[in-house]
């Protein structure tokens, strides 16, 4: 071999060990997203939904949902459907924080926070998630997930999705048509 062939092949091999090392160092920075609830929903029976002084508690008897306090609404299914098939389901993707410190800085923190707490027809808890409003990215949230430490961002927006408004999940039932015949009386 010549020198130009050895000096082409050393610079090859140089070239093929970096580009190794550098995909094996990006590796590290991917983000793993993992839905924040990994359980079967079908085990809750009771939510709390709590931000600040105000909070809602959902129940369920057999197949229906009912809000405490108000037995004179109608659960919105659509409310009901949206906790279950997107606050649920949303992946918790970058770690922001692992400081206990910063919890206000990323409005997950006792206070500021909008709890969610999930419980089976036991009263076990199945789940907590503190969920707070992303200053930097609107179309996401940021949240903690039970005992974790760890301060993760969401990859959709949610929050708006756990009001603790009566009138968001539920609607007044709307009264029975009049049949005809009792019009006429009227």
């Amino acid at each position: 071999m010549n020198k130009n062939m050895k000096y082409g092949l050393l610079i090859l091999a140089i070239l093929i060990i970096g580009y190794f090392f550098t995909t094996m160092t990006q590796r590290g920075y991917t983000s793993n997203s993992l839905a924040i609830y990994d359980k079967d929903t079908n085990l809750v029976s009771k939510v709390l939904i709590q931000k600040g002084e105000d909070q809602l508690e959902l129940f369920k008897i057999d197949t229906l949902w009912h809000i405490v306090g108000h037995d004179t609404l109608e659960i919105k299914e659509s409310s009901v459907d949206n906790l279950f098939n997107k606050v649920l389901k949303i992946k918790k993707g970058t770690v922001l924080s692992i400081n206990p410190e910063k919890y206000s800085k990323y409005s997950v923190d006792d206070s500021t926070g909008t709890h969610l707490i999930l419980f089976n027809d036991s009263d076990q808890e199945l789940g907590h998630f503190i969920f707070g409003s992303s200053k930097s990215d609107y179309s996401r949230n940021n949240v903690r997930v039970n005992d974790d430490i760890n301060v993760y961002q969401t990859d959709q927006n949610v929050v708006w999705n756990l009001s603790t408004r009566p009138d968001y999940w539920g609607k007044k039932p709307t009264p029975p048509p009049i049949p005809e015949s009792e019009k006429n009386n009227q």
